[in-house]
């Protein structure tokens, strides 16, 4: 009666609170000697608790007199399951030395499962070749498991041979060799496979779908996945996640909308895919939903979630929500950390960036390349040029950090911002890589500011090498030329565009409104509002006109005339956007937008009076950082 007692607790029990309990009652019926029992206990100790309690179960494990193969095989697997095949393999080998405990196929298929993982090839081969001896070699277990060790040691040639030799294979070896065939990246060799398959599960059709996806072959991905007659959680979240790193953000929220429409539950894997998107976009109110839902829902926010929520709500300028994200966080690695201060040096705080990785050192958070980005980019928008070059030679010499050009990259802007333009010259002539076109940007750039067109000429050929089609360059150079009135020179701008037919890329500016994103490009009629945006366009012109704004018209490198050019400026994709948010918000509320270039100086200018005009914080996210305009000045002190 007690033992039937006994199975009914352990078959009931789901914490491990529980199960210590039981183990209790065990020893103290002497049922702690029963081997059916234990098999049991040891099932839902593994079924209820996490690898942090393995040593618990081997505990228990140790204590059995004379355990069976099957408890032997339930312990090794139990290793295997919690990611410890080194552990597995020991203790298969340990079973091997007992006597009267035979090994059975089943032994066999678990180690064979280890060797992969440790990737031990010569441990491997010799297993296979005892397994061979012993009669287990036409096992369906023990071949399917050759077929993912094979796999794994890269040997992919003997996994099909395997594979292929199998008297009657069910979907099982199908699928692992599918797998190992995404996993390394032959998505040909797994398509021509999946083709080949007397059937196929919904595993076989994710597997392909999310080889694909990895690859960033999204409309292959797409296609397949509009195929499937079934979908999970799976299925759904790799297609978000294609989209989401493929930057079509869109499209991942629209997938993730129709998902919620299906009753499939989105877990944290689906969250961080959809954060990133809300991020891309820019799109706050979304990115406040989602924030929502996870926590109505109950979704468990660890490290990777939690910096995924930091990140958005930084991309999205609420820098304020990013820091009370993290600052409730219960632990924070270096990509949280990273992701925190990344965000306040982009919206301008350098300071708090600083102080943010000084509490990330006294944390024993070791930095990595990502967070120097951030730190460096920190010393060049507070002007902190020594403290700048303490950091980046500290990068290798402090913390095993090698500086990629990226480094370099924010170490000329920090030169640049200074006024260094010499010293910011021949760090770039002393790097141990070609400067790249973001380097050549950011010190013509920084001549744009200090007028200094010796230098920027210099940039510019360099420039024009690494990307003679990029029309911002151009633009840069022919601002450079207007401050130091050498007219000639901006002509001859214009004519080298006009002569080798530069496209302009087109600017466009989003903002959400009422959880939906709206995108303007310049010149924009095609809004439903459109009417209305273009007479709060001519609104706005007239009072930036009183309040002394004189359009930067020489910016316009298009053969117009001065009031086709003055037009042309009015009409910036920014300041339409800015001008669908003042007629579709609350007077007062803040204005944000999302801007895929560098923010014009005609701009800059003007949305800095538009802030004061109409009291308005505007935050403009764009290709270089966020700008906080707020009565009348900007967070970049004009430096961007």
């Amino acid at each position: 009666m007690m033992r039937k007692k006994v199975m009914e607790l352990l078959q009931n029990a789901t914490k491990l609170n529980q199960i210590i309990q039981i183990h209790a009652l065990m020893i103290k019926t002497s049922l702690d000697g029963n081997i059916f029992v234990l098999a049991k206990l040891l099932r839902r100790l593994f079924a209820c608790s996490s690898t942090n309690d393995l040593p618990y179960a081997r505990s228990v494990f140790d204590e059995i007199p004379s355990p069976d193969t099957f408890i032997w095989n339930t312990m090794i697997r139990a290793y295997l399951n919690s990611q410890k095949p080194l552990e597995s393999m020991s203790l298969f080998f340990q079973m091997r030395i007992q006597e009267c405990i035979p090994v059975d196929s089943f032994s066999f298929s678990l180690v064979i499962q280890a060797s992969g993982r440790l990737k031990n090839p010569g441990n491997g081969r010799k297993l296979h070749s005892q397994l061979l001896k012993m009669g287990f070699g036409s096992d369906l277990f023990v071949e399917t498991a050759l077929v993912e060790m094979y796999a794994k040691f890269g040997n992919i040639e003997i996994a099909r041979k395997i594979l292929d030799e199998m008297g009657n294979p069910d979907l099982v070896p199908y699928n692992v060799l599918l797998a190992e065939y995404v996993r390394v990246g032959e998505i040909k060799l797994a398509h021509d496979l999946f083709d080949r398959m007397p059937e196929r599960d919904l595993v076989s059709w994710n597997t392909l779908i999310h080889g694909y996806a990895s690859l960033g072959d999204v409309g292959a991905a797409k296609k397949l996945f509009d195929r499937t007659s079934e979908r999970d959680l799976v299925s759904w979240s790799s297609m978000i996640a294609a989209y989401a790193k493929t930057r079509q953000s869109n499209e991942a929220l629209r997938l993730f909308h129709e998902m919620q429409l299906t009753n499939i539950l989105p877990d944290k894997v689906t969250m961080v895919s959809v954060l990133s998107a809300c991020g891309d976009l820019g799109a706050l109110g979304m990115g406040k939903m989602v924030h929502e839902y996870i926590e109505r829902n109950g979704i468990e926010v660890d490290v990777k979630l939690g910096t995924s929520l930091v990140d958005m709500y930084a991309k999205c300028g609420d820098i304020d929500n990013s820091l009370k994200v993290f600052n409730g966080m219960n632990n924070r690695d270096v990509f949280a950390w990273s992701a925190m201060i990344m965000g306040l040096a982009n919206h301008g705080h350098g300071e708090l960036a600083l102080d943010h990785f000084s509490k990330m050192i006294s944390e024993d958070i070791k930095p990595n390349d990502i967070t120097f980005i951030g730190v460096l980019s920190a010393c060049s928008h507070i002007g902190l040029v020594d403290k700048g070059w303490t950091y980046f030679t500290s990068m290798e010499e402090v913390y095993g950090v090698s500086p990629k050009i990226e480094h370099y990259g924010c170490m000329v802007d920090v030169l640049g911002r200074a006024g260094r333009l010499q010293d910011a010259r021949e760090l770039i002539k002393s790097m141990p890589f070609a400067p790249d076109a973001i380097v050549w940007r950011a010190l013509l750039g920084a001549c744009r500011i200090y007028k200094n067109v010796e230098i920027a000429e210099e940039s510019t050929v360099n420039l024009l090498e690494l990307e003679p089609h990029e029309d911002g360059n151009y633009v840069l150079l022919s601002n450079i030329y207007s401050q130091a009135k050498e007219w000639d020179k901006v002509v001859n701008v214009r004519r080298m565009m006009k002569n080798i037919n530069i496209q302009k890329v087109p600017g466009s500016s989003s903002i959400e409104v009422d959880n939906a994103v709206h995108e303007f490009v310049a010149g924009d009629k095609s809004h439903p509002d459109s009417e209305k945006i273009l007479r709060m366009l001519g609104e706005i012109t007239d009072r930036l006109r009183h309040a002394g704004y004189t359009p930067l018209t020489a910016s316009v490198l298009q053969d117009f005339d001065e009031k086709e050019r003055e037009n042309s400026l009015a009409h910036h994709s920014e300041k339409i956007a800015i001008a669908f948010g003042l007629i579709s918000t609350a007077p007062g509320s803040d204005i944000r937008i999302v801007k895929n270039l560098r923010v014009c100086d005609d701009c800059h200018i003007a949305i800095e009076l538009i802030s004061r005009i109409y009291n308005r914080r505007i935050i403009v996210r764009d290709r270089n950082r966020f700008h906080h305009f707020v009565n009348g000045s900007c967070s970049c002190k004009d430096y961007w």
